[in-house]
């Protein structure tokens, strides 16, 4: 849809703002067979606060359910551009975060155990890390002062206006409509 002369009288859906959670909630419900769906911009797709976002991807939350929609995630961008073609500027970085103190370590260990008990596998997924391992994969830092830290491989970032690109596309090919 390119202009208001072809807006659909009704629908059975109706998403109101094209950034990245409205472009991605259009593309599950047509993912789920949702045909009658139509997204409302009053821009352009992205061109609100989804422009702004550093596009940091971490899979590790402070609960299960959150995990794993973060960890569903980052498998959805991994897959997303080879679905739909447009780039999504995913790139699987991996990230690392340290622990000054020893309270922030201990902090660091528990989100390690947490990551067990929410189904990650920490000997794949997560790992306690050195200062040196953490100066290893990212040199600039300077160590001296770190206690520890946690290496997160499958984390990593992509271009939040790449992406609800390439998520809106998905949805047209199935069905939305996007004006």
């Amino acid at each position: 849809m390119d202009n208001q002369q072809n807006l659909p009288q009704a629908a059975e859906i109706a998403i109101v703002g094209g950034g990245i959670v409205g472009c991605c909630v259009a593309y599950h419900l047509a993912k789920l067979g949702k045909t009658d769906i139509v997204l409302l911009e009053q821009g352009q797709l992205s061109c609100g606060t989804t422009r702004h976002a550093a596009g940091l991807v971490g899979q590790l939350r402070s609960n299960p359910a959150m995990t794993s929609l973060f960890r569903y995630s980052t498998q959805l961008y991994s897959e997303l551009e080879t679905e739909t073609g447009p780039a999504t500027g995913w790139t699987q970085t991996g990230s690392v975060t340290v622990a000054r103190t020893d309270d922030r370590m201990t902090m660091l260990l528990r989100t390690a155990a947490s990551a067990r008990a929410q189904g990650v596998d920490v000997d794949v997924d997560v790992d306690v890390i050195t200062p040196d391992a953490a100066k290893d994969k990212w040199p600039v830092m300077q160590v001296e002062d770190v206690k520890g830290g946690l290496w997160m491989p499958g984390d990593g970032k992509a271009n939040p206006t790449d992406l609800t690109q390439s998520l809106a596309k998905g949805a047209r090919m199935r069905g939305a409509q996007i004006a």
